[in-house]
C-alpha cells in the first residue's frame, strides 16, 4: 500500500514550472481520464499560481472565460490584450493560441472557458486565504 498523497502534493513553485501550453493541447479535447484531470487539476492550479503572481484579478480571468465561451478560442487568441497586465496578457495569449492549434470546435472552446473559470476561482481562493491570514 502506498502512503503517498494522491494527487501528489506540489508547491506553488513546482506548479509554476509546469508547461500549461502542453496541458491545454492534450487536455482540451481529451475525454475523461488522466489528460483532462491533469489540465483541470495541476494545470488550473499552475495557471492560477502564475497569474496570481503577476497580479491578475480573478474577475479578469472570468471575463476572458466568458469571451472564450461567446466567441471561441480563435477569437480570444486574437485579442490585443486578453488580460489587463501586459505580462499576463502575453502569457495568456500563448495559452489561447495553444488551444487554437487543435481542432476541437465549440466543445474545446467550452472546455477552455470552463478551465479559465476554474483558474479564476483558484486565484480568488488564494487571495481570500491571504487576506484572511493577513499575508501579502
Amino acid at each position: 500500500m502506498n502512503d503517498a498523497p494522491y494527487p501528489p502534493e506540489r508547491t506553488d513553485d513546482e506548479l509554476a514550472q509546469l508547461d500549461i501550453t502542453v496541458l491545454l493541447r492534450y487536455g482540451l479535447t481529451a475525454g475523461p481520464g488522466s489528460r483532462r484531470t491533469a489540465l483541470f487539476g495541476d494545470g488550473a492550479a499552475a495557471a492560477a499560481v502564475i497569474l496570481d503572481r503577476l497580479g491578475t484579478e480573478p474577475r479578469s480571468v472570468s471575463f476572458l472565460a466568458d469571451t472564450v465561451r461567446a466567441g471561441g478560442l480563435a477569437h480570444a487568441a486574437e485579442l490585443p490584450e486578453p488580460l489587463p497586465r501586459p505580462e499576463a496578457a502575453a502569457l495568456v495569449q500563448e495559452w489561447l493560441r495553444a488551444g487554437t492549434e487543435i481542432v476541437g470546435g465549440p466543445a474545446a472552446d467550452d472546455t477552455a472557458a470552463t478551465w479559465l473559470r476554474a483558474v479564476a476561482t483558484i486565484i480568488e481562493m488564494k487571495q481570500l486565504t491571504r487576506s484572511r491570514d493577513g499575508s501579502a
